[in-house]
């Protein structure tokens, strides 16, 4: 059965109440705007994401939705939000009219009740990375979203770099440099404390079972889920990791170093997470048959198919249309626009969420864990 919100709008284009299907495939902008709710700030990146959706054509942020009022009246400040913005529970602002996607920035272990709720309500959900915390979480959020007919997309910084973008397309699409033979991934920085994480969000990341672990969780889902995209959607044969805490007074209770090593029938994948880099940083190296393509950052792709010549390194220019960005993308999931596919999707995902559970019990137990058929 289809959500209520889709009927009305599809009665809504028959009758003439809103722009026309053909009008709004020509022109995005012609299709209302996408009612977002934003749901929890505990997770630091609520601070970029607020004057990105206030301010994103395709979006009209209704609400906010924060139980903690210390952290409310924080973000309300920050961001000069209306008096009635931040509220404490959803209904609030179901109360007010209708929804259709929630952003949510809660701790990792509360997405699966935010998902399950949601989809109750046949309302899309889109979350901070990664997924869950265990593959039960996982496949409950599965089963919700299935039997209430929504999409669940997660978020990744580096979903939205040109230089991924441009890596994927010239290694899978162009085979530039030939089969993948080994793929190495580092992504991380010097640790939430270390670059002076707000308090609800160091307290919750630092948390073994709110975080599901340290790094290996925080960082480690990066390369997993570029991996998983790269090798379209096959899981390894096998994990192997080593997670250590190089800062026991630090984080006590979780790793802040991970090292995870996928293998898969003709490739390798080496997974660095770390919150002990002296720099941030996300790039990744891809290595072929015949050639390299290295992402060295957001916007900086280079690429070397000759020994003899020296690689070309280029500078490229920011995606655009639905690829722009996470609320254009969202915008286009719940518009009908797109189907969901690739790094944002809950297949892509559902595999990441595997992988690092794999990582956490071959760490534990010190052996490589064969993934089951």
């Amino acid at each position: 059965m289809k959500p209520l919100r889709f009927i009305v709008l599809g009665l809504a284009v028959v009758m003439g109440w809103g722009a026309s299907a053909q009008e709004t495939a020509a022109n995005p902008a012609a299709a209302p705007r996408v009612r977002l709710v934003i749901f929890g700030l505990e997770h630091g990146h609520a601070n970029g994401f607020i004057p990105k959706a206030r301010a994103h054509p395709a979006i009209q942020l209704v609400g906010i939705v924060e139980a903690n009022p210390e952290v409310a009246a924080k973000y309300a400040k920050r961001h000069q939000l209306p008096a009635d913005m931040i509220v404490g529970t959803l209904a609030e602002l179901q109360a007010r009219g209708p929804i259709d996607a929630v952003a949510a920035f809660t701790n990792t272990f509360a997405h699966r009740a935010v998902v399950e709720a949601c989809a109750a309500q046949h309302i899309h959900v889109m979350m901070e990375k990664p997924l869950a915390v265990n593959m039960e979480h996982a496949r409950a959020m599965q089963a919700a979203a299935q039997q209430g007919g929504i999409h669940v997309l997660v978020n990744y910084e580096t979903t939205w770099y040109p230089s991924n973008q441009t890596a994927y397309d010239l290694v899978t699409r162009q085979h530039l440099i030939g089969g993948i033979r080994k793929m190495v991934a580092h992504d991380g920085h010097r640790g939430p404390k270390g670059i002076n994480s707000p308090p609800e969000f160091l307290g919750w990341l630092t948390d073994p079972v709110r975080n599901g672990g340290g790094a290996v969780m925080d960082f480690g889902c990066y390369g997993a889920n570029l991996m998983t995209w790269l090798m379209g959607g096959q899981r390894p044969l096998s994990v192997t990791a080593v997670l250590q805490n190089l800062k026991p007074a630090v984080y006590p209770r979780v790793d802040d170093e991970a090292t995870i090593i996928l293998t898969y029938p003709d490739a390798q994948g080496i997974i660095q997470a770390s919150w002990n880099w002296p720099f941030a940083r996300k790039d990744l190296e891809l290595y072929g048959e015949t050639g390299t393509v290295v992402a060295v950052s957001g916007d900086v792709l280079r690429r070397q198919t000759d020994a003899k010549q020296p690689a070309v390194e280029q500078t490229l220019p920011p995606p655009s249309g639905p690829m722009a960005d996470s609320l254009s993308y969202l915008a286009a999931v719940v518009r009908g626009q797109v189907e969901p596919s690739g790094l944002s999707s809950l297949e892509n995902n559902l595999v990441v969420t595997e992988i690092l559970d794999a990582a956490r019990q071959s760490a534990q137990s010190g052996k490589s864990i064969k993934l089951a058929e």
